[in-house]
């Protein structure tokens, strides 16, 4: 066989386990949703070996939902890490033999918070399924690993059965994009929630600015040295026009083309701008992308020029006016 087709071999395994599982979705998984949506403090994973690692990533999953939870490992709990539950808190454990020693020396202790257990295993008359409140079946008819001994077909549906409880919750909740962006402000979608177009507003001190009676060869010359590839034309602070690298361009191909002609003969008049910069970065972005524009002006009402945003600015910053 090739590589591909132990591959391929693998990921119908495990994706049987999956879909057999579903049929066996019921009451169990209902009554430990139950169980954490009333708990008032938070949800704690334990689990050892593989399954460990599985809890890990479940309890960050939780936590990025709106489920405070953390990961905590019986071996540090039995070490004084039990300081660390209180009984406003929830268990979820996790054991594929529901025997798994470290587990099953912890959870008599854990009974003594009178706190509610969800245990995870292959039975619910294993130990970790006799001290659950509500279990949850992780059985799976075969592994993919040829020997039958490496968990990879369990772990997999495990895996996938903590996404299920972090889906239902946040369901239940009614858990929203706003809601996710506040755990993840520096992620797309916090940049694309929270960032505001004055995080990016170029100070007018910094900005290109000439008069409407400034020759063309010397406009271009604070054009060039701002980076911005353009300059902004204002009279008495009134911004009457732009001058964009493209203009330039334009300008060159006219036959009455003259370096000495006023900037005004070339600029483009009434450029488009925003009076405020309260409004969000990604729609800023947006205005730029639709205006086919590299320099957002803002003005107040009266044209007067406040301040600037560059479209590198937005971009280098990961604002990303697609919605993703």
């Amino acid at each position: 066989m090739l590589p591909s087709d132990y591959a391929k071999q693998t990921l119908e395994i495990e994706a049987n386990a999956l879909l057999n599982a579903k049929d066996r979705v019921g009451e169990g998984f209902d009554k430990a949703v139950e169980l954490i949506l009333n708990t008032n403090g938070k949800l704690i994973v334990i689990g050892v070996g593989k399954s460990g690692h599985i809890g890990s990533k479940i309890a960050a999953t939780l936590s990025s939902t709106g489920t405070s939870s953390f990961f905590l490992h019986p071996a540090e709990a039995m070490h004084g890490d039990l300081g660390m539950i209180s009984q406003k808190d929830a268990i979820l454990a996790i054991s594929y033999s529901g025997e798994s020693q470290e587990l099953t020396n912890l959870l008599p202790h854990i009974k003594n918070f009178n706190i509610p257990i969800i245990g995870m295993s292959r039975s619910s008359s294993s130990t970790l399924g006799s001290f659950s409140d509500a279990h949850i079946d992780i059985s799976v008819k075969k592994e993919a690993c040829p020997l039958g001994i490496a968990p990879t077909s369990s772990t997999t549906l495990t895996l996938a059965l903590g996404d299920a409880l972090a889906v239902a919750l946040m369901q239940l909740k009614g858990f929203k994009k706003e809601d996710f962006a506040k755990f993840h402000p520096a992620g797309a979608l916090g940049k694309r929630l929270y960032l505001k177009a004055k995080h990016f507003l170029i100070d007018t001190k910094e900005l290109p600015i000439v008069s409407p009676n400034e020759p063309l060869k010397s406009a271009i010359i604070p054009m060039t040295q701002g980076r911005l590839g353009n300059v902004i034309i204002t009279n008495k602070q009134k911004v009457v026009g732009i001058f964009s690298d493209g203009d330039l361009r334009r300008a060159l191909l006219k036959d009455d083309f003259d370096f000495d002609a006023p900037i005004s003969r070339y600029m483009t008049k009434e450029p488009f701008s925003i009076t405020s910069a309260e409004i969000l970065a990604v729609d800023a972005l947006k205005l730029i992308e639709q205006k086919r524009i590299q320099l957002l002006l803002v003005t107040d009402n009266n044209k007067k020029l406040l301040g600037a945003i560059h479209i590198h600015d937005l971009i280098e910053a990961g604002v990303d006016s697609e919605n993703k």
